[in-house]
């Protein structure tokens, strides 16, 4: 399979020629351009619940606050799947897809509760990778002690107070409508010598506990006491991450490990197979997919679209957005059909809620996400659901049954279909929609 080792971030994107940034290469920035200042459920039946509006609804789900009262259990989260249940045999495997986002910021620009309102519409969850300095004040930033860095210091800034807040309600409501709040840890240092790639396992482990303290503790560093606590426990809540640029996975996981999170979604360059574990810890990778009109394939994450398509948002010609745009919703829906049509691995697609390219991607991948949907709707065994919810199905899954699942190439039906694949010991059949290579060979 042909790939590109470059890493795409804001400080290596210079220069990149067609197809160089290609999908094995490192995914983009978290950094958010602040405006003023820079039906059923997708696993099954929602369980009822009140309190589900932007405030939280806490009058109506009473709250035991924990530590300074930043954070409270208010009881079992509401709208989640019912318990999985293994496959049987013959059974076809569900269609998982992820829609995650990275940094989870709201800056003004409407992206977070639009996002919240198309997940809400279709019954679906999503990951929200939070970064701990969004509850941050810029005020308080030299509370903030990077690995290898300048005290305070954050190539992606901090957010006014105002945003900040309007980051709580949608954290908040998004928590209450079914949705994973994950980790994008805090500062996203991609080059020089502080990179998280150069990090120690113990120096993950620092940052880990302040991007906590930061969402467990943002009542006492704001002094914000009129507005209501994260409906939450986060050291509860907190199973899984994904690291900026995709960098420094190998020395995160002794940690996460050593943590008890239950998945990764830091790989670069994954492929649209079935996955493994890596130190016990589920390795969910964003994927190679197909990428229209180009002989290689696309990281399924809006940053690499925009590295391939224009490397500079700055410069880009906007006459080009049209194009763009439908590229990159085309690359995102190949994605899914080729694994719905195929060996039914699941789909990670990541995002940033930026108005990058005129907001093309916003839309693109709002695009994606409806198809995607009807299938589902149109009775296809389809689960838009978060990554803790899809490792709650995988970790129910007899180790055989996975192992088989991973015979399954790119690509790649089962041979005389999904009733027999299992039964009678039928492999993958040569046959294929898609081709489990980037250059279409």
């Amino acid at each position: 399979m042909r790939t590109n080792s470059r890493p795409l971030t804001r400080r290596g994107m210079i220069g990149l020629g067609a197809g160089a940034a290609a999908a094995a290469g490192l995914a983009g920035c978290g950094t958010l351009t602040s405006p003023g200042a820079g039906k059923p459920s997708a696993g099954g039946t929602r369980t009822a619940a009140a309190g589900t509006g932007p405030s939280g609804g806490s009058s109506e789900r009473p709250a035991r606050l924990i530590g300074d009262g930043s954070t409270s259990f208010t009881g079992a989260q509401p709208h989640q799947p019912p318990r999985p249940e293994p496959l049987e045999p013959g059974q076809t495997p569900p269609q998982f897809v992820v829609f995650s986002w990275d940094g989870a910021g709201e800056v003004g620009n409407g992206l977070f509760p639009r996002f919240l309102d198309l997940a809400k519409e279709h019954g679906a969850s999503m990951t929200f990778f939070l970064s701990g300095l969004y509850l941050l004040p810029e005020s308080k930033k030299r509370l903030y002690d990077p690995p290898n860095n300048p005290r305070g210091a954050s190539d992606i800034g901090y957010l006014t107070d105002e945003h900040v807040k309007a980051t709580l309600a949608n954290v908040h409501r998004a928590w209450l409508e079914g949705h994973e709040i994950g980790t994008h840890f805090n500062g996203h240092f991609c080059g020089g010598t502080g990179t998280v790639g150069n990090w120690t396992p113990a120096q993950w482990k620092s940052e880990i506990a302040q991007a906590k303290a930061f969402v467990k503790e943002w009542r006492t560093n704001t002094g914000w006491t009129d507005l209501p606590p994260l409906p939450f426990d986060y050291d509860k809540e907190l199973t899984g991450g994904r690291t900026p640029c995709l960098l420094g996975q190998d020395k995160l996981l002794p940690t996460a490990r050593e943590l008890g999170w239950r998945y990764d979604a830091s790989s670069p360059g994954g492929r649209q197979v079935w996955p493994t574990k890596k130190l016990g810890v589920w390795d969910l990778p964003l994927q190679q997919i197909p990428f229209p009109g180009h002989s290689f394939e696309v990281l399924s994450m809006d940053y690499n679209m925009l590295a391939n398509q224009s490397v500079n948002t700055t410069k880009a010609p906007a006459y080009n957005y049209p194009h763009w745009r439908r590229q990159s919703a085309d690359a995102y829906i190949s994605g899914f059909k080729r694994a719905y049509e195929t060996n039914r691995a699941p789909f990670f697609v990541g995002n940033h809620f930026e108005q990058w390219n005129g907001g093309i991607y916003m839309d693109s991948v709002e695009e994606a996400f409806q198809h995607i949907a009807a299938e589902k709707e149109k009775g296809g065994d389809v689960r838009l659901v978060s990554f803790k919810q899809f490792v709650e199905w995988i970790d129910v899954q007899e180790p055989e049954v996975l192992d088989r699942l991973r015979t399954l190439d790119v690509g790649q039906r089962p041979a005389g279909g999904w009733k027999r694949f299992g039964r009678d010991g039928s492999g993958p059949t040569g046959g294929a929609t898609g081709s489990g290579t980037s250059d279409g060979a």
